[in-house]
């Protein structure tokens, strides 16, 4: 399996343009997958530049329903007029970063016909499925992080349930692909214990002490292979690989072979 990096907060190439977003762009043996559309179009500029043709993508995977991630859903929409986009069916509720500043999906694309609206469990082919997790237990509950939506016109703490995660069983191995972990990357691992894990941490806002240490300590103790990206923050991963011997980092522009 090879997993490129197409958008990212930062760029391995000085030709690829870095952007706070995340997207990749996924090869197993028998299916091309694109994994969220970034916060622009910058995703498919950045895909002309390494090669790849976003239009012989088989199906899309949005991971949860901000901005950063799903941006570029109009511009995927316009290249690739085929594959069909999995989302979950709580996507394009409101979200928020505070109470001024939306983050949320562009409503306008929710008739667009090409939606495929996820339940708890969906299962794509025999070795995919796509998985919320909303009716798992958390023993590591982390909290909002200011991200709200509004419900009966007040604002609440985001409980970040329109979250999924693309499970991927590939020559006898377990590789979990994350958007942001919004529901605890912790949790996340535990849930799973994936052989390989990609996807952002979700800890940029955290300070570089004993309580982050313990994250990752408590991470390391997984065999689990991180690729970490996006909100993890680059001071956090250079703090939290300290702690993990199986921690890496990945940028846009950067391949990696699972």
């Amino acid at each position: 399996m090879k997993i490129t990096v197409l958008s990212e907060n930062t760029s391995a190439a000085e030709s690829i343009i870095p952007e706070h977003g995340l997207s990749l762009f996924i090869e197993t043996a028998d299916k091309k997958i694109l994994f969220d559309t970034g916060a622009s179009e910058l995703f498919y500029e950045n895909a002309l530049k390494l090669g790849i043709d976003i239009s012989q993508a088989d199906i899309a995977v949005l991971s949860h329903g901000h901005y950063d991630h799903t941006g570029g859903l109009k511009k995927f929409l316009e290249i690739n007029t085929t594959a069909p986009v999995y989302l979950s069916k709580f996507a394009f509720e409101p979200h928020y970063n505070g109470t001024e500043k939306y983050i949320g999906m562009d409503i306008s694309l929710a008739d667009c016909g090409r939606l495929i609206f996820t339940e708890e469990t969906t299962k794509l082919d025999e070795n995919m499925s796509l998985h919320h997790c909303n009716d798992r237990s958390k023993q590591h509950d982390l909290g909002s992080f200011g991200l709200n939506t509004l419900e009966n016109g007040e604002f609440v703490p985001d409980d970040f349930r329109h979250e999924q995660y693309l499970l991927i069983r590939e020559n006898g191995r377990k590789i979990l692909i994350s958007g942001c972990s919004h529901k605890g990357i912790m949790d996340i691992t535990e849930w799973f214990e994936p052989d390989v894990l990609v996807g952002g941490f979700h800890f940029s806002k955290l300070p570089l002490d004993n309580t982050l240490a313990g994250y990752a300590d408590f991470l390391d103790g997984f065999k689990t292979e991180f690729y970490t990206c996006h909100c993890t923050g680059v001071p956090q991963y250079e703090f939290m690989k300290e702690h993990m011997s199986r921690l890496s980092y990945i940028s846009a522009g950067q391949s990696i072979v699972i």
